[in-house]
């Protein structure tokens, strides 16, 4: 599972993790609310990604240590309890997996969706997630009240962390806070847009008898990324 590992390097190279705070999550608990999860505008204190502001989600799988080797959730930029009005934010999870443990095939892009479809299963109390997949959004409404009973990134990522362990194939998961407003997030859009582009390509990979790669749309993603070109002419 090399296919994202250059990506993944370039994206932590755009980011200074010395300057990240590492959120205490081993003594950390949150509730879960579910599908009950609806923040109305009037109970929210602020939205992050709200407004104009973005609101960037970036995936990517990795088996390397380098990248991840143990659970951890970092933050640059400010907590929630500091944030008073709608903010910028970001949300990239770097998720560790055994090697060739999700499979081949039809069965690698599957296992990889289920991966990130994740996010779509985690309802922390007062914080709830406005997923436009479409848009590459991922903006949150953060409820007042929450903040008063002390929610804050350690709490959100504690969550995360224990979903995606429902998943055996899970090893680590590396997540990443970003709500710094000096934060170059439109570098990080087109690099998440990247990753997708990636775990799109697999799909086309699987589904697709085109041999002639020269007038197919996805060739320059087949070129830049190790393994992917190899992938098409293994399936075919």
């Amino acid at each position: 599972m090399k296919l994202y590992d250059e990506s993944i390097k370039t994206l932590l190279s755009g980011l200074d993790l010395t300057r990240a705070t590492k959120m205490d999550i081993v003594n950390t608990n949150w509730e879960d609310v579910g599908d009950h999860n609806l923040i109305l505008r009037s109970d929210m204190a602020y939205e992050l990604g709200g407004g104009t502001n973005p609101a960037v989600s970036a995936m990517a799988v990795t088996c390397q240590d380098d990248f991840v080797n143990t659970d951890e959730v970092l933050l640059l930029g400010p907590d929630l309890k500091d944030i008073k009005e709608d903010h910028p934010y970001a949300r990239i999870a770097i998720v560790k997996v055994a090697e060739d443990s999700l499979g081949d095939g039809n069965a690698l892009y599957n296992a990889i969706r289920k991966i990130e479809y994740v996010r779509y299963h985690i309802n922390p109390k007062g914080y709830m997630t406005r997923i436009s997949a479409k848009q590459g959004r991922e903006p949150v409404r953060v409820s007042a009240e929450a903040l008063k009973e002390g929610l804050g990134f350690a709490q959100v990522g504690k969550l995360f962390i224990d979903t995606y362990h429902e998943n055996k194939n899970i090893e680590a998961v590396k997540l990443i806070f970003i709500t710094d407003p000096a934060f170059d997030y439109k570098a990080l859009a087109e690099q998440a847009k990247h990753l997708e582009d990636i775990t799109g390509t697999i799909d086309h990979i699987f589904k697709n008898v085109m041999m002639d790669c020269g007038s197919c749309s996805l060739q320059k993603i087949c070129d830049e990324v190790e393994g992917l070109r190899e992938l098409h002419f293994a399936v075919h």
